[in-house]
C-alpha cells in the first residue's frame, strides 16, 4: 500500500516542497527511511510510533518504508514526523482512502504524547506549499499564526495528531487560522526629540536614513552616540510587505519569533556585543543558520565601541556591504542569507575616550591613539559613508528646554518624502539601467545608475574634483559622496546636485582626516 503526503524543507530562507512517499507491506516488521535524511529525521522512526500509540492508536505492525522526495536534495529537521505518520496511518484505513491529500501540505514535529510542536522556517515552509499550489496546510499550533501570514493558502493550526486525523475524517473540524497585526515592540516609543542638542548629528541620522547610508560616530562618552543609533529606526520608512516577509522568513528560520507572531511589524535593530564571534556576526554553523547581519536585514546593526571588535569581525563585513548578502558554504552544502543593512557604528576618539575634549585631558599617548583608531581598516572606513564626529554637551545644552525639538514622527516624513522622491525618478526613466527596479534607496546606486541619476551642477562638479584631489579619495569614496550628495538634494526636492549638496556630503568625510590613525 503507497500513500503520499506534501511537507516542506528549508533551505537557507527558502522553503521548497517535499514529497513523503510512505509504503506498507505484509513483511516482519521494519521502519526505513531514505531520501538523504538527517539525524534528526532519522530519529522521526521512534517519535512517530511512541506518539502514535499515546494517541490511542495502534502503530501497524507491518514493514513500512518512507522515502522522501526529491531523493538527491538533502533534509535537514523534524518537520516531517507528522507527514510520515499520516502516510502510515492513510495506509493502515486509520485515514480514509476517500480523502484527498494532493491539495494538502502536513508540517510539524510531534512530541511523545502525540501533539505538535512548533518547527523553525514555517513561514518559508508555507510560501513553498503556497508556489507550488497547494490550497491548504496544516502546522503546529504555536506556527499558525506565522503560516497565516501568507495570502492564497487556507492554514490550520494542530495541536494533537487525533485532532488532524479526526479533521481528514470529516470529524470535528478546525477551524482556519486569521492572521493577526504584531504588536509593535517597547523600541517604537524611542523618539529624536529626546535627544538634547547634537544637531549636527541628528542631521546627519536623518540623511543616513533617507538614502540607507552607513555612518560612524565618533565622539566621548556620554554624547549621544547610543541614543541617536537606537532611534534610527524610528526615521525609517515603515516595512512594505515584501520586505515584512522576506525579514520574517529570515527570524522564522533562525527561530527568533514568538509564537503570536503573524509578520515583523518594525524594522529589525540588532546590536550585538564586541564579544561575539565571527560566526554569530554573518552566520554559520554545521547547518548554517543566519547571523546578525541577517537578521538586521532591512533594518540596523549597531556596533557600539566599534574598535573593540576584533579587526577579523569587522572585516568580515566588507563583502556583505557591497553585495548585501552572504554565502556560507560548508561540506552539507551552501546557502545564501541576505543582508541589506544599515551599518550603525560608535565609537570613542581613543581608549580612555576624551581625545579633543575642550575641558577633560587626555591621558593617551599620540601613538595609543593612532594604535586604537587602526583597528578600523581602511577598506571597512571606505564603506561607510558617513563619519561624523559628536562634541561633548555645554551643562546649559544639557539643561536647557528645547522648544520645539522634532519629534522622530516629523522626520519620519520628510525621510519618506525623500525616498519617494527618489524612487520617481527612477520610475520615470524609461530607459533605466538593469536592476533599477531593485534599487529603493541611494546606498543602492551602483556605479552605471549614479552616473545616470547623479547630475551635477558646474560648481558641484568643479567642488568633487577639487575635494578628490585633495582628500585622496579612492573611487569607492568618490562614488559615496555623489549617493549621499544625492540623498541630501532629495531631501531638498532638487533634481540637480548643487554645490552646497556636495559640501555638505564632503563634510561627512573629512572624519578620517581630522583624527590620526583614521586615514588610509
Amino acid at each position: 500500500m503507497l500513500s503520499s503526503v506534501y511537507s516542506a524543507g528549508i533551505s537557507g530562507i527558502d522553503g521548497f516542497l517535499v514529497t513523503v512517499e510512505c509504503n506498507s507491506r505484509q513483511k516482519k516488521f521494519a521502519f526505513d527511511i531514505v531520501g538523504l535524511p538527517d539525524a534528526a529525521i532519522k530519529e522521526a522512526k521512534e517519535r512517530v510510533r511512541t506518539a502514535c500509540e499515546n494517541t490511542g492508536i495502534r502503530f501497524p505492525n507491518l514493514c513500512h518504508t518512507v522515502n522522501l522526495a526529491p531523493a538527491d536534495r538533502r533534509k535537514e529537521g523534524s518537520a516531517f514526523d507528522a507527514a510520515i505518520l499520516l502516510g502510515i496511518l492513510r495506509n493502515a484505513g486509520v485515514v480514509k482512502r476517500e480523502v484527498t491529500l494532493s491539495d494538502k501540505c502536513v508540517i510539524g514535529e510531534l512530541s511523545l504524547s502525540g501533539e505538535l510542536r512548533g518547527v523553525r522556517g514555517i513561514l518559508c515552509m508555507c510560501c513553498a506549499a503556497k508556489d507550488a499550489g497547494l490550497k491548504e496546510i496544516y502546522v503546529p499550533l504555536e506556527n499558525a499564526a506565522e503560516a497565516a501570514a501568507v495570502k492564497g493558502i487556507t492554514v490550520y493550526g494542530v495541536k494533537t495528531v487525533a485532532d488532524l486525523i479526526s479533521h481528514l475524517n470529516g470529524g470535528k473540524h478546525l477551524t482556519p487560522t486569521i492572521p493577526v497585526e504584531s504588536a509593535a515592540s517597547d523600541d517604537a516609543i524611542l523618539d529624536f526629540a529626546d535627544v538634547r542638542g547634537q544637531k549636527y548629528a541628528k542631521r546627519a541620522m536623518e540623511i543616513a536614513a533617507a538614502g540607507g547610508h552607513n555612518i560612524l560616530l565618533v565622539g566621548p562618552p556620554g554624547t549621544g552616540k547610543s541614543m541617536l543609533a537606537k532611534r534610527l529606526p524610528s526615521i525609517l520608512p515603515p516595512l512594505t510587505f515584501a520586505e515584512a516577509i522576506e525579514t520574517t522568513k529570515i527570524h522564522s528560520v533562525a527561530g527568533r519569533l514568538s509564537g503570536n507572531t503573524s509578520l515583523l511589524s518594525i524594522r529589525p535593530f540588532r546590536s550585538p556585543h564586541h564579544t561575539m564571534s565571527a560566526v554569530s556576526l554573518v552566520g554559520g554553523g554545521i547547518n548554517p543558520l543566519p547571523g546578525e547581519i541577517s537578521l538586521a536585514h532591512n533594518g540596523v546593526l549597531f556596533l557600539d565601541e566599534l574598535p573593540e571588535f576584533p579587526k577579523q569581525i569587522t572585516d568580515s563585513l566588507r563583502q556583505p556591504l557591497e553585495d548585501k548578502q552572504i554565502t556560507i558554504t560548508r561540506a552539507n552544502g551552501r546557502v545564501t542569507f541576505p543582508c541589506a543593512f544599515m551599518l550603525v557604528g560608535a565609537m570613542n576618539p581613543c581608549r580612555c575616550g576624551y581625545y579633543g575634549h575642550p575641558t577633560i585631558k587626555c591621558t593617551c599617548k599620540p601613538d595609543d591613539v593612532a594604535r586604537y583608531m587602526s583597528r578600523l581598516s581602511g577598506p571597512l572606513l571606505d564603506r561607510v559613508d558617513i563619519q561624523i564626529e559628536l562634541p561633548s554637551l555645554s551643562y546649559e545644552e544639557l539643561s536647557a528646554k528645547e522648544e520645539g525639538a522634532e519629534h522622530s514622527a516629523t522626520v519620519r516624513e520628510r525621510v519618506i518624502a525623500a525616498r519617494r522622491f527618489a524612487r520617481e525618478r527612477i520610475e520615470r526613466d524609461s530607459d533605466a539601467p538593469a536592476g533599477a527596479e531593485r534599487i529603493y534607496c541611494n546606498a543602492m546606486l551602483d556605479s552605471a545608475a549614479i552616473r545616470r541619476y547623479c547630475i551635477l551642477s558646474d560648481g558641484a562638479s568643479r567642488l568633487l574634483e577639487s575635494a578628490y584631489k585633495t582628500m585622496g579619495l579612492s573611487a569607492r569614496g568618490y562614488d559615496r559622496i555623489l549617493r549621499v550628495a544625492r540623498t541630501i538634494a532629495d531631501l531638498a526636492g532638487s533634481e540637480v546636485i548643487d554645490s552646497i549638496h556636495i559640501a555638505e556630503a564632503i563634510q561627512y568625510r573629512k572624519l578620517d582626516k581630522r583624527i590620526p590613525g583614521l586615514a588610509h
